[in-house]
């Protein structure tokens, strides 16, 4: 009796780890299928990140927004409702401290620091690492590291990123309205 008891035990312990991946990744998929896509303006990255690994580092040149509230901590989560402007790139509407609203899209965000008086706070957004495979990392970066140099004005860079109830997934990486796998291919023929 004690041995089914067991082997039950364990048939529920295997589901439940097979359950937990299944469903993270029906999510992501979810929000890629269902979720309204924003572009995300980029910004150049840090040329000498030692820890890049096998992905792209990216920052967003909406990483601050003004409010009424001078009291962010370092740190938190809040989130930032979305619009979108007249050429389709995601802009803030406004920011919040955890009261969700269904009438507006929204991203969780975390706080990296405040100016205090100035009703001014800055947030990372969760979605700053396109990752790739392996052998194409690199060169991805390279590429976007070229097209994305400040004062270079002749590109635009930006992050297509589907976003639902509060999920955000990353897309693509875009150059010039064109995928970064497009530019390595280009440049590996």
């Amino acid at each position: 009796m004690k041995t089914i008891h067991i082997f039950i035990l364990f048939l529920v312990m295997i589901l439940v780890q097979l359950f937990v991946p299944a469903k993270m990744i029906f999510d992501r998929e979810n929000v890629l299928k269902t979720g309204v896509t924003y572009k995300f303006k980029t910004q150049p990255v840090d040329p000498n990140d030692p820890f890049r690994g096998k992905y792209i580092t990216l920052n967003y040149e909406m990483d601050s927004a003004k409010t009424n509230d001078a009291t962010w901590e370092q740190g938190k989560t809040i989130l930032v409702y979305l619009e979108k402007d007249s050429l389709g790139y995601a802009k803030v509407h406004s920011v919040s401290k955890g009261q969700k609203s269904t009438d507006r899209d929204y991203v969780e965000a975390t706080v990296s620091w405040n100016y205090g008086n100035s009703n001014t706070v800055n947030f990372e957004l969760p979605f700053n690492r396109f990752y790739m495979e392996e052998s194409k990392a690199k060169p991805a970066e390279d590429i976007y590291r070229k097209y994305n140099r400040q004062g270079n004005n002749k590109s635009e860079t930006y992050a297509l990123v589907a976003v639902k109830n509060g999920n955000a997934v990353l897309k693509d990486v875009y150059i010039n309205d064109k995928p970064i796998t497009y530019y390595i291919e280009r440049d590996n023929e």
